[in-house]
């Protein structure tokens, strides 16, 4: 696939044409500037499989129309396109280019690295096939399960992911803070309005499950707890844990935990963990814990400077699940629980929904990871026109004057 194919779409050449024509990339989303007059935002992406193919048709017109990415969090599928976005270039530059080159020159299937019974099996599973052969294909990875605790041991993934970081100049943590985290040339608050940059701080985080200790884990912020060369972890490792779908990905290991006095200290500062440090931890899709971190960057009692858009694949809670089945009951486990603490938290603060895009996600299935070139394409398209409704619909006086009255004085 070439790049022109998502960009030179015609439905998504139309989209940029009429958001333009109509004054979309004139209109005001955020107080934080530059000198080349691009609008910063702060950018949570949620986990879903292979459509977070999506992602990339949302943030490629986001960044047509001039919105930069200050800080970004991410799960699992949305946890490699928050790490994409934040090393593929400086916070100021813009991505698409790169990012779609990723896109269009990976077969998404490599990531199915386990053996022929485990590919035959997520076939099955994915083409929904009759209940007899879904039990004949599990019998015969019964043993991958046990053994390993999943289908797929994930290296793929991580190689793939790794080079592409390595290509950039991203081969630690520290090379990634260095880079995202330097304020662009330029940066000022909107002329008019009374407020400073002070305080002002990009932040990267991807949300992974340790199940060893029960922790909603932030990656890069609790590197520590892990690994005691910190800063000298590639950041494929984060999102490798974020997207371990379980049972169709091996958990991700992590050996030789820090030990002692301060270790047991920082687990209890970072994590309210209480008891013995393990010796190794095991971790999971962050979205078992979180799948849309729209809570990370959110800060109480104050108006604020930039916005944080959030965007999700698919919308949570509108039809009930099919339980009659055991892949039925463990399909609406998993639903539950990752959909549970964020739509709790927008419950609680619904001027989030002002932020919030949702994705429609068609019939695309999330494990189809033998996605053909015309769903990536349509997957793309998708996500261009949900960021089309977005910019048209956001309006950022009003958003400021909604969080101006929750102040408490």
């Amino acid at each position: 696939m070439e790049i022109s194919d998502f960009t030179e779409n015609p439905e998504v050449f139309m989209t940029l044409r009429n958001l333009k024509q109509d004054g979309i990339d004139k209109k005001i989303y955020s107080d934080v500037v530059d000198s080349e007059k691009n609008q910063y935002v702060e950018l949570v992406q949620e986990g879903g499989g292979v459509l977070g193919v999506a992602l990339i048709g949302y943030t490629y017109v986001m960044e047509q129309m001039g919105i930069r990415f200050f800080s970004l969090a991410g799960t699992s599928a949305g946890s490699i396109n928050a790490l994409l976005l934040a090393s593929l270039g400086k916070v100021n530059e813009s991505k698409y280019e790169k990012l779609l080159n990723v896109l269009a020159s990976k077969n998404l299937y490599d990531f199915v690295d386990g053996d022929k019974d485990s590919k035959d099996f997520i076939e099955a599973v994915v083409e929904k096939a009759k209940r007899v052969k879904l039990i004949w294909k599990g019998m015969q990875v019964i043993d991958n399960v046990f053994d390993s605790l999943g289908l797929n041991p994930g290296n793929d993934f991580y190689r793939w992911l790794a080079d592409v970081l390595m290509k950039n100049g991203i081969v630690t943590t520290k090379d990634l803070l260095d880079q995202f985290t330097s304020l662009p040339d330029g940066l000022k608050i909107r002329d008019g309005v009374d407020r400073t940059l002070e305080g002002l701080k990009p932040k990267f985080a991807v949300i992974a499950s340790d199940i060893t200790t029960e922790t909603k884990v932030e990656f890069p912020a609790m590197r520590s707890l892990y690994w005691a060369n910190a800063d000298e972890i590639n950041p494929a490792y984060y999102v490798r844990a974020s997207m371990s779908i379980p049972y169709f990905f091996e958990p991700l290991v992590i050996d030789n935990l820090p030990q002692g006095p301060e270790a047991m200290n920082r687990w209890y500062d970072m994590a309210k963990f209480k008891g013995v440090v393990p010796e190794k931890a095991y971790f999971v899709d962050g979205g078992i814990m979180s799948n849309f971190p729209i809570d990370l960057f959110h800060k109480f009692n104050t108006v604020p400077r930039l916005p944080t858009f959030g965007v999700k694949l698919g919308v949570d809670r509108n039809k009930a699940n099919t339980v009659e089945s055991p892949l039925g009951l463990f399909g609406a486990l998993f639903n539950s629980i990752r959909h549970l603490h964020d739509y709790e938290f927008i419950l609680k603060n619904p001027e989030l929904r002002m932020l919030v895009q949702n994705i429609d996600i068609g019939e695309h299935d999330w494990l189809n990871f033998g996605i053909t070139e015309e769903a990536k394409i349509d997957l793309f398209v998708r996500g261009a026109r949900a960021a089309d409704q977005f910019l048209r619909n956001f309006n950022w006086e009003k958003y400021k004057q909604v969080r101006a009255g929750k102040i408490i004085k």
